[in-house]
Formats: structure tokens, sequence, C-alpha cells
């Protein structure tokens, strides 16, 4: 576990790893079209069976003394823009790590890992449901 740290006339500050990892991956999950991140196939089966409430799924960082590189890893909605919802990931994560850590972002890189789509209700299932 490596630490971001700083010293001052009280004492040291000491920022885990982990920590940015949650931050950058709440904020990327808030973006509008960001379905969730994706954690590849182990991390994605331990999610479905419930056992894995991991926060910092999907995300990757690498922090230095002042700066902090990160790789997302996220799923998309179906119909989006994905180069427009990719760079609001990359700004929201920016925002995020940069206020509540004071860390600089020097990169934000996003690796789209699928599509969600919504099922589509067949219209026989809608009219016997309507009656």
């Amino acid at each position: 576990m490596e630490s971001l740290g700083t010293d001052n006339s009280l004492g040291s500050i000491r920022i885990a790893d982990e920590v940015v990892e949650v931050i950058a991956g709440l904020a990327a999950s808030e973006v509008e079209g960001v379905v969730g991140m994706s954690g590849g196939i182990v991390g994605d089966l331990a999610n479905m069976l419930g056992r894995n409430k991991n926060l910092s799924k999907g995300v990757k960082v690498e922090v230095g003394e002042h700066e902090v590189a990160v790789d997302l890893f996220i799923v998309v909605e179906y119909g989006v823009s994905i180069p427009d919802v990719a760079l609001s990931v990359q700004e929201a994560v920016k925002e995020a790590i940069e206020s509540m850590t004071g860390l600089k972002v020097v990169e934000a890189n996003v690796h789209v890992q699928g599509v969600n789509f919504k099922p589509v209700l067949d219209t026989k299932e809608e009219d016997f449901r309507l009656k």
C-alpha cells in the first residue's frame, strides 16, 4: 500500500492509494451514461454474487509525491456518445481527486470495457400486462 504523505508543523498526513481509487470510482460511476465499473471477469463474477462490495472496482491508480495517474475501466449505456461520456468521466475524476486530495491528476485514462443494453419489452407482453 503506497500512500501520499505531507509533513507540517502538526505532524504528517497520509492518503492511501485505495482512498484515491474509491474517490475516482465514485466520481466515474456518477457520470450520466456510465452503467458501472468493470473489475475484470473474476471481480465482476464476485460482484454479481454479492460477495464483493469493492468501491474501487475498475480503477487503478499510480500515486506519486504530488501527482496521480488513473486508469478507469467502465461500462456504458447503449446509445450514448462514448467519447462524450469518457470525457465527462475524465473531468469528473480529475475534479474529485484534485479537490479532495490536493494531488494533481496528470492522466485519467478511460477504457470502455462494455456496453449495457436495456431490455426491450415485447409488445405482446405489454398488451397482456395492461389488460
